[in-house]
C-alpha cells in the first residue's frame, strides 16, 4: 500500500477537468459553420435590417425567428484589440498575436478572432484585415485560421448578398472539447480526512457549538460559522438515506448500468456523503439499508458500499439526514 499522506501539512496536486461538449446545430448555425468549411462567411439579417455575424437563430431584440441569411465579405475592420504575448495551449496561434474584434464588411456586429501580427505596434483600431483560411477545414470556427493585415483598402461598395444557406453535406453538430487545468489544495481539514482514508478510516470534525460531525470535514461549521478541529472517527457502517438508479453509462467509467448512487449517513456522522451501492440487485436498494465500505485495492478510498446484512435502520434515526 502506498504511504499515507501526512496530516500535518496540506496536500496540493495538479487536477484536470476535461470533457467533450457535444451539441446539435439549428439551421442557421449549421449554415454558418458549413459555410466556413467552404470558405464562405454567412450572417443573418434581423427584423430591423442589421446583419449579425456570427449569426443567431432568434432576433436579440424582438426574439423573432431569423432565417434571412446573407454572404459577408472575408475582409473587415478592427474595432478593438488586445495583445497576447504568451499564447496558451489550444489558442489559434502558437506565436504572440492580437485578439481582435473585426466588423466584416457588410456586418453590423464584430467577430472575435486572432490577428497574426509581428507585434503590438503593428495593430491599431480601424486597420483593415482579411481572413486567412485554415488548410484543413471541418466546419468549425477554427476554419478561420486567423486574420492578417490587409493594408488600408476600403471595404466593397456592394452590400451583403442573399444566400440560401444550402450546402452539400451540411454540418449538423459539433464537439467542443472543454478542459480546465489547475492545482487543487484541499486544505488542512480535508488533508486529515484523506490521510485517514489511506488508513481505511473515515474521520470527520465536530462543531464545538452545535456538535454536528461533518464528513468530509470542512474546517468550519457552515451553520455556526466556527472552526472545527475536534476529529471524530465515524462508521464504518452507515445507512442509505436516499438514492438514485443510474441508467446512462458515463464515458470512460467502467461500471455497468444500471447501478445505484446513494446518500449514506455513516454511524456517528451529522450529514450524509455520496457513494455507490453494489453487492445487491439495484432494484433491492432501499432507504434505511445498512451498508459498509469496500475499499479499493490500494486502500485510498471506498470503491463502493455493500449491505451489512443487518436489519434496516428505523426511519426516525436518519430522517434529519435526508
Amino acid at each position: 500500500m502506498p504511504p499515507a499522506p501526512s496530516s500535518s501539512e496540506a496536500l496540493r496536486a495538479p487536477l484536470v477537468v476535461e470533457f467533450p461538449f457535444t451539441r446539435s446545430l439549428g439551421p442557421v448555425q449549421s449554415a454558418f459553420l458549413t459555410g466556413l468549411r467552404e470558405r464562405t462567411v454567412l450572417g443573418v439579417r434581423t427584423t430591423d435590417g442589421r446583419v449579425l455575424v456570427p449569426p443567431v437563430e432568434y432576433d436579440p431584440v424582438t426574439a423573432a425567428e431569423l432565417r434571412d441569411l446573407v454572404e459577408i465579405a472575408p475582409s473587415g475592420t478592427v474595432t478593438t484589440w488586445a495583445w497576447n504575448p504568451s499564447p496558451s495551449r489550444g489558442q489559434p496561434l502558437d506565436t504572440p498575436f492580437a485578439w481582435v474584434l473585426v466588423r466584416l464588411d457588410g456586418a453590423g456586429t464584430a467577430l472575435l478572432h486572432a490577428l497574426d501580427a509581428p507585434g503590438p505596434e503593428a495593430v491599431r483600431t480601424g486597420m483593415r484585415v482579411r481572413i486567412r483560411w485554415a488548410e484543413r477545414r471541418t466546419g468549425a470556427i477554427t476554419d478561420i485560421a486567423c486574420f492578417t493585415p490587409d493594408g488600408d483598402a476600403a471595404g466593397p461598395a456592394a452590400g451583403p448578398a442573399a444566400h440560401s444557406g444550402e450546402f452539400t453535406e451540411p454540418v449538423r453538430g459539433i464537439v467542443a472539447p472543454a478542459r480546465l487545468d489547475y492545482t487543487y489544495a484541499p486544505g488542512r481539514a480535508q488533508t486529515r480526512f484523506l490521510a485517514a482514508l489511506a488508513g481505511r478510516r473515515t474521520v470527520g470534525e465536530r462543531c464545538p457549538s452545535c456538535r454536528k460531525v461533518y464528513v468530509p470535514p470542512r474546517g468550519a461549521c457552515p451553520t455556526c460559522g466556527v472552526a472545527t478541529a475536534d476529529q471524530v472517527e465515524v462508521g464504518p457502517h452507515g445507512t442509505v438515506t436516499t438514492f438514485c438508479i443510474v441508467n446512462i453509462k458515463a464515458k470512460n467509467l467502467d461500471i455497468e448500468v444500471p447501478y445505484v448512487y446513494a446518500h449514506i449517513a455513516l454511524d456517528g456522522a451529522g450529514l450524509a456523503l455520496h457513494g455507490r451501492i453494489a453487492g445487491i440487485p439495484y432494484d433491492q436498494v432501499r432507504m434505511g439499508l445498512r451498508v459498509t465500505p469496500v475499499w479499493t485495492e490500494d486502500g485510498r478510498y471506498p470503491d463502493h458500499y455493500r449491505p451489512t446484512g443487518e436489519p434496516d435502520a428505523d426511519y426516525d434515526t436518519y430522517k434529519e439526514l435526508l
